[in-house]
Parts: structure tokens; sequence; C-alpha cells
């Protein structure tokens, strides 16, 4: 049986939007050490497996936009599908203080095995929905958590990344944010650019505008949360890309 690497929302959409959620889930398929990675329930929960609330933001931003939307089906700890094939951090060993017992041995062939059977049909069927759209545009839903570990608490309620290799709406989206008195980030709590990554890979290679959108998880940790910060990004991500008339 394939492994199912990702599920879909409303792929024959007609907005020009495609809402993504590369790290939409903390799910472990059942043949990597029986569906657990050796870390605790409690570690599987925090933003280190998946991000806390993106899914459910994500649901509902699409509805709103009434926009297609794709979302992974395997924890980032088993394989990053928003990292490039060649990138060191695929298979995370340790991450904010959690050693990952299971990928403290994977080797070659396991990577590669995690690459067919998750990795890669995740970004086809990305790449596909992205292309049925002519003017497709992208917008990459994530999620931070409030602090890491040792470190100083974070105070933005939003976060907009984008690469300096296509700012027609990173910028603008930054202002229209703050507009709205929301505390946000402009390429924080991460600098918006990875070669190879999921909106380098599709969107600044075909050239199609993009917002990659983080939001403070403990903002969207429950259903109601999710709901209103859609509600409150749509307008505001219509209105930029009408603004940036492209």
């Amino acid at each position: 049986m394939t492994e199912r690497a990702f599920w879909t929302r409303g792929e024959n959409r007609p907005s020009r939007w495609l809402i993504t959620c590369d790290h939409a889930t903390n799910r472990v398929p059942d043949w990597i050490g029986d569906g657990s990675l050796g870390i605790d329930a409690t570690d599987m929960s925090r933003h280190i497996a998946y991000d806390v609330g993106a899914a459910g933001l994500a649901e509902n931003l699409a509805d709103h936009l009434n926009a297609p939307a794709i979302f992974s089906d395997f924890s980032r700890l088993v394989i990053d599908p928003n990292r490039g094939e060649d990138d060191p951090t695929l298979l995370m060993r340790l991450y904010d203080g959690t050693v990952i017992p299971a990928n403290k041995h994977a080797g070659a062939a396991e990577r590669e095995r995690r690459l067919n059977d998750l990795h890669r049909p995740y970004h086809a069927a990305l790449e596909r929905i992205a292309a049925q759209h002519p003017d497709r545009c992208i917008c990459a839903i994530h999620s931070f958590t409030p602090q890491l570990r040792g470190r100083p608490p974070r105070p933005w309620h939003v976060g907009i990344l984008y690469s300096h290799k296509d700012e027609r709406l990173g910028p603008p989206m930054v202002h229209a944010c703050r507009e709205e008195g929301w505390i946000t980030g402009d390429n924080q709590p991460y600098l918006g650019h990875l070669d190879g990554d999921s909106i380098d890979r599709h969107a600044l290679r075909h050239n199609r505008p993009n917002l990659l959108i983080e939001v403070r998880n403990d903002l969207i940790a429950t259903t109601q949360g999710q709901s209103d910060w859609a509600a409150k990004l749509a307008p505001v991500i219509t209105r930029v890309l009408q603004a940036a008339d492209l």
C-alpha cells in the first residue's frame, strides 16, 4: 500500500491562490519505529514535530479565499518537506534540545526511502496543483513557537517571510499587517530565503507571486483561534495582491 504523503482541499477551486501547509501534522508512518520516532508524546505535540495550529488556519484561509490547499501528512521530524533534498537539516537528529532517536542512525538508504514515500509525492502533488492555474500565487502557512528553549520570548503576532529574489508581496504584506495593529516580523522570526525550500521550488523558480505567513502558535492553538485569524488574514491578503496589480 502506498504511504499517504498529503491531503488536499478544494483542488478545483478557482482562486489564483494555492494555500500550502508543509508542516501540517505530527504523524509518523508505522514503518518508522512502529509509528514512533523514540521521543515522548509531549515532544511530539511541540513545534519541533509540526506547526501547531497551521493546518486549521490553512483550511479556514483556503475556504475564505475559495482556494485550493495542500497539506503534508507526515511529521517534519520524519523528513522535512520544507527543505530541499540536499539540505543537511532534511532529517533532524537534534531539534530545540530534543534528540530524535529514530533519526540518529538513519543513513542514505533510509533517507531515500523517506524521500520516495513522503517528500517527493508531496512536492509532485503541490506542483501539479500549482500548475493548474496560469497565474498561480502561493501562500505558505506556518506557525512558530512563542519561545525557543533558553531564548528570549518572541513578541510577534505574525511573521512575514520573503526572499530577496521576490519582494513583490512580502514587504507590502508586512506594512498591511502592521496597519491592522499586529506586531509583525519583517523576515522574522526566520529569514525568508532558503535554497531548495518549498517557496524557492514552487514559487521563485516559476516567477509565481508568493507569501509565507508565520503565525505565533499560541494564537492559533484552538479551532476558534484558527478561524479568527483566517478571517482576519484573508481580506489583507486579498488587498495586498490587488494593490500589487500582478
